[in-house]
């Protein structure tokens, strides 16, 4: 019990470590994912297609009243120049969900390569699953840190929480066990 507890503490700290690294976009891809249900994933996608870095933009577990017009009104992008390559995608409610909406829309467009924009911490868990929902296809990880992980380190209580709670989900998606049981809603 005493080395279970010890190597999960140790795998937090890697996983802190991991969550928190900054990546770079390519040049360009075939296509973006965003995985809503936090601050800055949407804008930071849409100003990556603005800047020609994709083709066509997957925003993918959008709640059913948000609109293309509003979200790139917010990010201070042109709407009418990105709606004909923007896919709203409103079935996902969890991690597993939204590499399931992925998987249909990289097989509908033919995408071989893939930016994929979520939070930090719920890229590693992120990667996993769309990573096993399409082998096939490169992934770029694009990580933007919430304010939140910005503003409170991790001697907060309450990040730290949410950390341990990412790492936990993080670790029964490594295991393929998020297939059977929805643990979470979307990132």
């Amino acid at each position: 019990m005493l080395a279970a507890a010890a190597g999960w503490i140790v795998g937090l700290v890697w996983f802190l470590r991991l969550a928190s690294l900054p990546a770079s976009p390519p040049l360009h891809a075939d296509g973006i994912v965003a995985l809503t249900g936090g601050a800055a994933r949407v804008e930071t996608a849409l100003h990556l297609l603005a800047e020609g870095r994709a083709d066509r933009l997957l925003l993918s577990g959008v709640g059913g009243g948000a609109e293309l017009r509003a979200l790139a009104r917010r990010a201070g992008v042109d709407p009418a120049l990105l709606a004909p390559r923007v896919t709203m995608g409103r079935s996902a409610t969890s991690t597993h969900g939204n590499a399931q909406e992925t998987e249909a829309w990289v097989r509908q467009n033919g995408i071989r390569s893939l930016i994929v924009v979520t939070a930090g911490y719920h890229m590693p868990r992120a990667l996993i699953e769309i990573g096993r929902a399409v082998p096939h296809v490169a992934l770029h990880p694009v990580p933007v840190q919430p304010p939140a992980m910005r503003d409170s380190g991790i001697e907060d209580p309450e990040m730290l929480r949410l950390m341990a709670g990412e790492y936990t989900k993080w670790l029964v998606a490594a295991l393929g066990l998020s297939r059977y049981h929805s643990f979470e809603p979307a990132g």
